[in-house]
């Protein structure tokens, strides 16, 4: 199998694409569930902490219960669990009550297996390609889970931080070098920007969770690449933020997510990084 995968890069694309959908599906239930539980455990430590016992409750994490409609508990079955095509046979209904399932579920399915399709045709096959496979379905639950809730948890984005780190000990995307200088520089970036808005307008502009993804993409991209991370993300953050005010009526009291503006920006240089780099550079030498 792995020397077919390695001697055909249709192959390659194709499996990796075919795993995109299966764990765009899984991703579905991290980005529901996450939140949850770390809620729980919150709920829990603030019990410990006022010298309550936790009233025990039944096990909920990423593998149990089964998944279920949220109106009717209907156990969802094996068919009725196939990434996207389940979702169009079943017309967007659950088939124990009719109530309407978000499109969402679909979308991140199909989003994990286009990008994990694309990462393999882009890098080739290798540890290049797996790991950009494994930082896309990151960078998707991270953004769905900031949408939501406005959290980015640290079981993803310290892992995700450290891996990156230990991927370019060989190199793999930039050197360890720019890699160590990248991880500070992001995080100290958001830090400062955080503390110095939070100073002039005593409010606070964004989370913790920023400062630790900004590092974690530092970390996999090195620290050359985050002006592009930070321009892209906040051209769009800026953009789709006005849009909501204007079109939405978007309460400027309300905040928005900054995660997914920084895992845009992030796949972006993942992918298009150095010939985007490589284009300003050469305009800005232009006569």
């Amino acid at each position: 199998m792995l020397q077919l995968l390695q001697s055909s890069p249709l192959s390659f694309v194709i499996f990796a694409g075919i795993i995109g959908l299966i764990v765009g599906s899984f991703l579905n239930v991290v980005i529901h569930r996450l939140p949850k539980m770390m809620e729980r455990e919150w709920q829990t430590q603030c019990a410990e902490l006022n010298g309550h016992t936790p009233t025990p409750s039944p096990s909920y994490n990423l593998l149990a219960p089964r998944s279920a409609c949220p109106h009717c508990s209907h156990a969802i079955t094996a068919t009725e669990n196939i990434p996207v095509l389940s979702y169009l046979l079943l017309r967007g209904k659950c088939t124990g009550c009719g109530a309407a399932i978000s499109p969402r579920y679909p979308i991140v399915e199909a989003v994990s297996g286009i990008l994990s399709a694309y990462a393999a045709w882009h890098f080739g096959f290798g540890i290049a390609a797996i790991a950009a496979i494994a930082f896309v379905w990151a960078l998707i639950a991270l953004t769905c889970i900031d949408f939501d809730t406005q959290l980015l948890p640290d079981s993803i984005t310290q892992p995700l931080l450290w891996t990156g780190l230990l991927l370019n000990l060989y190199a793999t995307y930039t050197s360890l070098p720019n890699a160590l200088i990248g991880a500070v520089a992001g995080y100290l970036i958001l830090w400062s920007v955080y503390w110095l808005f939070k100073l002039v307008t005593g409010k606070e502009g964004m989370g913790y969770g920023d400062f630790k993804l900004l590092a974690a993409i530092g970390a996999w991209l090195g620290w050359t690449m985050l002006p592009l991370v930070i321009l892209l993300s906040s051209v769009v953050g800026a953009v789709v933020g006005i849009t909501l005010i204007i079109f939405t009526k978007h309460g400027r009291n309300i905040p928005i997510p900054f995660g997914p503006y920084l895992a845009g920006g992030g796949l972006i240089a993942l992918f298009w990084g150095q010939a985007l780099t490589q284009s300003y550079l050469q305009l800005l030498a232009a006569p």
